[in-house]
C-alpha cells in the first residue's frame, strides 16, 4: 500500500464513521502533520477522493466532504436494486462452504445486536451489515461488479440508513439475511436474487420515507 493509499483509506473510513461530516474541510497541512507525510500522497488521495465522489474543491478553500441530497440517496438505491440482486445471483452457484459460514456468523452477530437496540448497536450493525454485503460482492467474484459496488454501497447515506429503521424494520432487514443465505445454501440465484432485490427496497423506504416512529429503545430482560 501507497502513502497515498493510506491517505485515501484514512479520509474515506473517516467520512464513512462521521469523523468528517458533510460540509466540512479534510485540511492537508493536519493530516500532513498528523500521519507524518508530505503533501503529495495526500494531494493524491484527495484526487481519488474528488474522482470517487466523497469530497469535492472549493477554490481558495478546500477539499470539503460532499454533502448527501435526497436525490443522491435515491439514485443509490436505484443502483444498488440494478446490482446488488446480480451479486448474489452470480454468488449463488460461486460460494463455498467456508464463505457462507462466515456469512453466517455475521448475521448472528447482527441478530444479537438487533436484541439490544440502542444507537451504539445500530451503529455495530450497520459496520457488520458492510461486510456482510462485502462478502457477497468478493463471493460474486465479478471484479467489474466489485469496482461498481464499491463506489455505491461504501458510501454514508448507506452506514447510516439502520437509524431510520423502526424495530419491525430492523428485524425484517435481519430475516432477509437469513433468507439469502438459505437460497445460496441450495444455490437458488433466483430466489437470492429476489430476496435482495426486497431487502435493497426496504432500505430505500426506510430512508426516504420513515414514518413516525419510535427511538430504538434496548430489550427489557426478564428473569
Amino acid at each position: 500500500m501507497t502513502a497515498a493509499d493510506r491517505v485515501y483509506a484514512i479520509i474515506k473510513q473517516r467520512i464513512l464513521d462521521g469523523y468528517y461530516v458533510a460540509g466540512s474541510y479534510v485540511r492537508e497541512a493536519t493530516i500532513g502533520q498528523e500521519l507524518e507525510l508530505s503533501r503529495t500522497p495526500i494531494r493524491e488521495a484527495l484526487r481519488r477522493l474528488v474522482s470517487d465522489g466523497w469530497v469535492e474543491v472549493i477554490p481558495h478553500h478546500g477539499a470539503r466532504v460532499v454533502s448527501w441530497t435526497q436525490r443522491d440517496v435515491e439514485e443509490v438505491f436505484e443502483l444498488r436494486v440494478l446490482l446488488e440482486p446480480q451479486v448474489v445471483r452470480r454468488a449463488a452457484s460461486r460460494i463455498d462452504a467456508p464463505r457462507l459460514d462466515s456469512l453466517g456468523e455475521l448475521a448472528c452477530h447482527m441478530e444479537q445486536l438487533c436484541e439490544r437496540g440502542d444507537d451504539q448497536a445500530i451503529d455495530e450493525i450497520a459496520v457488520l451489515n458492510d461486510r456482510f454485503h462485502a462478502e457477497l460482492i468478493t463471493a460474486a467474484d465479478s471484479p467489474r461488479l466489485q469496482r461498481l459496488l464499491e463506489a455505491i454501497v461504501q458510501v454514508p447515506v448507506s452506514r447510516r440508513s439502520f437509524h431510520h429503521y423502526s424495530d419491525e424494520e430492523l428485524h425484517a432487514s435481519m430475516r432477509h439475511h437469513r433468507e439469502i443465505l438459505r437460497a445460496l445454501a441450495v444455490g437458488d440465484g433466483e430466489w437470492a436474487a429476489s430476496v435482495m432485490r426486497a431487502h435493497i427496497l426496504a432500505a430505500r423506504a426506510a430512508q426516504l420515507h420513515p414514518p413516525a416512529r419510535q427511538t430504538h429503545q434496548p430489550r427489557q430482560q426478564h428473569a
